[in-house]
């Protein structure tokens, strides 16, 4: 291999299989003596069961079984221990209260998918009913507890002499206070959540979508009550997550007890609007920020006050000011407090961006509307409060170019062409705005663990039970081994999607990237120094009897001594058919460092005077997310980040009814979501920096191995957050009107035109 295929434009190892049709999803497996599952939900939020009638479904044609909480015949179990934030905390079918709107009541399995859908509309239900919680507003509110990395999700940093946040933001120039809102937004993935189970005596085995592979084996497990080794998981290709497949659900467990207890396959695959309710969601939100600032726009207090909701079920903890405003902007009085209500209403859950998208949309604005109180320039003003630490912990970020993105941002797409007056740039009906955003999002590490098997066929093959839901997990495998290895691409095989493998970095929280890259790297050194020592420890080898200090490996060739020799072609003349090494890591990040990535995004949009028609025209959008492992990936992943913030911005929402838990929009012809008409063409522009902390140097640090530090972050979720707001910000600047319920729909604009 003469050049490193990192940061080059790669195609996807399954690219051709995808586009061809020719990849099977979870749907699309076959097993012998194939049995179909559907699920029957309830049409209460809140209540108890006093009755099931399954006669009629009992009766239809192809029918197995009808499975009617409580059934003791499923044998599910409650999951406790580590694993027990993973995984609703009811077990399914097994009693009769009713937690939520749409929970899963009764189960039909039957010969073909018709006859289980046909018989589930046969079973009816009766409820003792109780008022559901449902309003934000109305119930008590509790403190959300810590965030996702541990940190209180309550923090008030004040300075010398400062008797509080109010004294704070009493005593400045300038003060902004805005209270913003959204509904709840879903996930929306193309492929509907899927599962087959099949058992073989006391072992099965798993055909589902999942982004945490081996928590959602062990617990499978733990639900049927069987040992972790009996549940094996095969999740090779998934039709989008974006957080909904990150935690079990109650689908995979009911089919798998199905196919116990019948003796069967059993595939069990949600309707489109079963998904709105049975597998999570973005919870509903209300923010309060209020900026204080000087006459010119410099920071003196910051406040980032929210309340969200706790579904009795399972739980995100939202916490927006979390990575957004407690890590953006310096200033030396902060104060941020998230707070949640119980309610009846199915399960929330983590949903790309999840704190930081619905966060930054609340700061960034307030930003922009200081930049309106200020007079000062939106991309100045954020450059007057640059943070060169973080502020709530006061720790140096690993590696931090946000300033590059704003000044190469605001180049490209000709920031200094705007004007800062609203409704001044009109071309007959529209009126034009451009607005403009800051992104953030924290660089996680997980445990992981990566195998590499070098073969006699002179081919690797790098294994990991990472999962690929579309994000081109399985090519950056492919491109880090190649690159650790010295080898084409074409000579390296990615093994990816299977519980048997090595366990796999999540492929949540943008975090699979920088967990698994470093340990491809070491796996590759070790390998390397296993053939070093076999070369010179086998009486066949040319170098036996040698000193692994005589041998250079270059390229995949061995070299010493006068004499050259390929790590295949080697393992064949010792007659070894491979060699392998096996890299683990704990997750851990060096703690002496904050880790986060960071963007810039830049938008145009127009709006109609007369309708209020919004339209994205341009978006121009800077990262900062490391080493890029794959240029056309990583292009494609931000311009998915960004199609998911015009959704957040001008379409997404389903709304709660208040009377009943119901979710009003469960359905594609509803709950709306951007398509190719809504998608204006996306500048992505990756800045390329290595971090030269987070995903270092390991082993012993010779250079005779590929690209030594890769230096490379998770970008799967850095688009999302702050393009919404720049979206915003932008209707403001071409309509003068500020909308802070998301979505900006014409309803809202329309009073104000």
């Amino acid at each position: 291999m003469s050049r490193s295929p990192v940061g080059r434009e790669t195609e996807r190892v399954d690219g051709r299989l995808k586009a061809t049709g020719a990849a099977e999803y979870s749907g699309d497996y076959r097993a012998p003596d194939l049995a179909h599952a559907h699920l029957v939900t309830s049409t209460i939020a809140r209540g108890t069961l006093t009755g099931i009638d399954t006669a009629a479904a009992l009766a239809s044609p192809g029918v197995l079984r009808v499975y009617a909480a409580p059934d003791p015949r499923l044998g599910l179990y409650p999951i406790t221990g580590p694993l027990a934030g993973f995984v609703e905390n009811y077990v399914p079918l097994r009693d009769a209260e009713v937690h939520f709107h749409g929970q899963a009541i009764a189960m039909v399995v039957a010969e073909t998918p018709e006859q289980a859908r046909d018989a589930a509309a046969r079973v009816t239900a009766t409820y003792d009913t109780r008022p559901p919680r449902t309003s934000l507003a109305d119930e008590p509110h509790v403190p959300a507890g810590p965030t996702i990395s541990g940190s209180p999700s309550s923090l008030n940093i004040l300075a010398p002499g400062v008797a509080s946040i109010d004294a704070a933001l009493a005593a400045s120039d300038v003060v902004v206070e805005a209270e913003f809102h959204q509904q709840m937004q879903h996930h929306a993935a193309m492929e509907p959540h899927a599962v087959l189970a099949v058992w073989t005596g006391d072992q099965v085995t798993l055909y589902a979508g999942a982004q945490v592979p081996s928590a959602y084996a062990l617990g499978t497990a733990q639900r049927l009550g069987v040992p972790p080794q009996n549940a094996r998981l095969i999740t090779k290709y998934v039709g989008g997550a974006f957080g909904a497949r990150v935690i079990l659900w109650s689908d995979t467990p009911l089919a798998a007890a199905a196919a116990r207890e019948i003796g069967r396959p059993v595939r069990l695959v949600l309707t489109r609007e079963q998904m709105f309710t049975l597998t999570g969601h973005r919870p509903q939100l209300t923010q309060t920020v209020r900026l204080g600032a000087s006459r010119d726009g410099v920071l003196n207090a910051v406040s980032h006050q929210s309340v969200s909701e706790r579904p009795t079920t399972v739980t995100f903890p939202m916490t927006p000011a979390h990575a957004t405003t407690d890590a953006l902007y310096r200033t030396p009085n902060l104060h941020v407090d998230a707070q949640l209500a119980t309610l009846d209403i199915p399960g929330s859950r983590a949903m790309r961006g999840p704190n930081e998208a619905p966060g930054s949309f609340a700061l960034e604005t307030a930003m922009d509307e200081l930049a309106v109180a200020t007079g000062v320039d939106p991309v100045e003003l954020r450059l007057r409060n640059y943070a060169t630490k973080s502020p709530s912990t006061g720790l140096p970020w690993s590696s931090k170019h946000l300033e590059e993105c704003y000044r190469v941002g605001a180049r490209r797409f000709g920031w200094s062409a705007r004007s800062a007056t609203p409704r001044s740039r009109v071309d007959g009906q529209w009126l034009y705005g451009t607005g403009m955003a800051t992104a953030i999002y924290p660089a996680h590490r997980r445990a992981a663990s990566v195998r590499i098997r070098l073969l006699d066929d002179d081919t690797a093959v790098v294994s990991t039970g990472i999962s690929d839901f579309g994000t081109g997990a399985a090519t950056m495998v492919r491109i880090s081994g190649a690159d650790a290895l010295g080898i084409p691409l074409t000579r390296v095989t990615p093994e990816i999607g299977d519980t048997l493998l090595p366990q796999g970095a999540p492929a949540a929280g943008s975090s699979a990237t920088h967990a698994t890259v470093p340990l491809i790297v070491h796996a590759a050194r070790d390998a390397i120094n296993e053939l070093k020592r076999l070369a010179v420890t086998d009486d066949r080898s040319p170098w036996h009897g040698a000193s692994t200090d005589d041998l250079r490996y270059e390229r995949g060739v061995l070299h010493g001594q006068g004499r050259s020799m390929t790590f295949g072609r080697l393992l064949a003349a010792v007659d070894t058919p491979s060699i392998t090494a096996l890299a683990e890591a704990s997750g851990e990040a060096d703690p002496k460092y904050v880790h986060h990535s960071f963007g810039a995004h830049f938008c145009e949009v127009r709006v109609n005077r007369f309708t209020g028609e919004t339209r994205v025209t341009r978006f121009t959008t800077v990262a900062d997310v490391g080493r890029v492992i794959n240029s056309r990936a990583a292009r494609s992943q931000l311009v998915g980040g960004v199609i998911f913030g015009i959704g957040h911005a001008l379409l997404e929402e389903n709304p709660l009814e208040l009377d009943t838990g119901r979710l009003a929009s469960s359905t594609f012809a509803d709950y709306l979501v951007p398509v190719n008409a809504d998608v204006p063409d996306i500048d992505v522009h990756l800045l390329g920096r290595p971090d030269p902390v987070l995903t270092g140097p390991l082993g012993d640090g010779s250079e005779d191995v590929g690209t030594r530090t890769l230096g490379a972050r998770g970008l799967g979720e850095i688009g999302t957050v702050g393009s919404a707001a720049a979206i915003g910000n932008a209707v403001y600047n071409a309509t003068g009107i500020r909308v802070r319920d998301v979505p900006i729909t014409l309803d809202k604009l329309l009073e104000h035109l």
